[in-house]
């Protein structure tokens, strides 16, 4: 039970994440300095959680890993939130389990079952659904979506990394390591320090953003990735659920949005009760 509970603990933390993004990208004119902003609270975490455990040995892969994710795949995660909206981000996202889990059937060895497949499809569907939605607000850019689903594809990439290489150091330095190189890509990206307006703003989801870090690469130095990721995509309940009680009147949420979650979330406790 405890890459499940780490995973679930993880996806909470992610749906808060894209939400206090949401908040702080508010009156704010450059997405770069807030990909930075939310990168450097979240290595912090992580720093403090490596501390416990500390241990580089075998943990330059995962800094060559976070050039994927959080490197690329915050920088387009932010252009989503900032395009499609919280709500809408986070039900994309959750479609990265088909990816992860098709990557690690072959490239693992990971042992494949109609739970497994059913419960993958429904996450898939969910994001097909909120893609053909044709009721969302105007501001809401299908740009958006396109750039959440190519945060999906890296944040995939890395899960099965990160499984991969879970023989090599502890989760916390991991973590590290990998928000490490996203800082640097997000330095690259940004050609400027943040704010303190920038930082001030983006510190709450940078927090969540570093403790969701940390609990997944627990969840994956104990678990599978055609375990672990699924749950980790009911982070589209949370972030769906969230703006419905904080930004709803921005989101323009409705019955495909809602059902796209619900799909999501079923196919990640499907996985999970089949473990």
């Amino acid at each position: 039970m405890t890459a499940v509970g780490l995973a679930l603990a993880s996806a909470a933390l992610f749906g808060g994440m894209t939400v206090a993004l949401r908040l702080g990208l508010r009156g704010l004119d450059d997405a770069r300095g807030a990909t930075l902003a939310t990168i450097l609270p979240a290595l912090a975490v992580a720093l403090v959680a490596a501390a416990v455990r500390f241990d580089v040995h075998g943990v330059w892969p995962f800094f060559l890993a976070g050039l994927l994710a959080p490197g690329g795949s915050q920088i387009l995660f932010t252009l989503a939130v900032r395009d499609a909206g919280a709500s809408r981000t986070s039900v994309m996202v959750g479609a990265a389990p088909l990816a992860a889990v098709a990557i690690a059937l072959v490239a693992l060895d990971e042992p494949l079952s109609a739970p497994l497949v059913v419960g993958a499809l429904a996450i898939v569907c969910g994001g097909v659904l909120l893609a053909a939605e044709r009721d969302r607000p105007g501001h809401i850019r299908r740009l958006g979506l396109l750039f959440a689903a190519l945060a999906a594809v890296l944040f995939a990439t890395r899960d099965n990394l990160a499984r991969a290489l879970h023989t090599h150091g502890t989760p916390g330095t991991a973590a590290a390591a990998t928000l490490l190189s996203g800082v640097l890509v997000s330095v690259l990206w940004t050609r400027r320090p943040p704010t303190r307006r920038e930082l001030r703003r983006l510190a709450p989801a940078g927090i969540l953003f570093g403790l969701s870090y940390v609990c997944l690469f627990e969840a994956y130095f104990h678990g599978r990735v055609s375990v672990v990721s699924p749950l980790v995509a009911t982070e589209s309940l949370w972030g769906v659920a969230l703006s419905a009680i904080l930004i709803r009147h921005t989101e323009g949420m409705g019955r495909r949005l809602a059902v796209g979650a619900l799909l999501v979330v079923a196919g990640g406790a499907l996985i999970g009760a089949t473990r």
